[in-house]
């Protein structure tokens, strides 16, 4: 369960908290909620983006749902202490494409006393843990695991699957071109995927 990150006298405390799943679970979502929250205590929130992520906005981090929060953009994680002054708390979406180098980024940022909230796939569309993410929730103090809705089943669902024939690991896209499924029916795809390909 994720609690607010504070110290007895009501004074803020670094911290990391990740929000990570699949596609189509609500990280997004969930990391605008945080940062709104945030703002409304009238703290100081800086959010940030890769570059890269235009599919919605080229300024706004943008969710599935289209609720909205204004962000800057940036190419690399190192970019981000750079730009986080005099902030209470720091939002970063999209983090599995971001360099290793926002691992240490967050722990910087947190070791001043800012809480940080990251949020990104934990798995590309092979199942594979994807960029910092794995390393990030394991120095988190919070991990805050999200799920979607198999399409196939109903079921909870954890993987992307890709619907498209690209094997590039990063490949942006939406619906067009991807499916939240279960386990189960993921590995059924798969193997059918593979059996045509023969």
């Amino acid at each position: 369960m994720f609690l607010e990150s504070t110290t007895g006298d009501g004074t803020s405390k670094g911290s990391i908290e990740v929000i990570a799943g699949s596609m189509f679970s609500g990280k997004t979502e969930e990391l605008i909620r945080r940062l709104r929250r945030a703002r409304f205590a009238n703290q100081k929130v800086e959010i940030f983006k890769p570059m890269m992520e235009t599919r919605y906005s080229e300024q706004a981090v943008v969710s599935h749902d289209a609720n909205s929060i204004l962000s800057t953009p940036v190419e690399t994680a190192a970019s981000i202490l750079l730009l986080s002054n005099d902030v209470d708390v720091v939002g970063v979406d999209e983090a599995q494409f971001f360099d290793d180098g926002l691992v240490e980024v967050c722990n910087q940022l947190a070791n001043e006393g800012i809480r940080v909230i990251v949020a990104g796939l934990d798995t590309d569309y092979l199942g594979v843990p994807f960029g910092p993410m794995p390393a990030l929730m394991a120095i988190a103090e919070y991990v805050t695991k999200v799920h979607a809705i198999c399409v196939r089943c109903g079921n909870l669902a954890n993987y992307s699957y890709r619907t498209t024939e690209s094997d590039q690991r990063v490949l942006l896209g939406e619906k067009e071109a991807y499916e939240p499924l279960c386990r189960s029916c993921y590995i059924k795809e798969n193997g059918s995927k593979k059996s045509k390909k023969k």
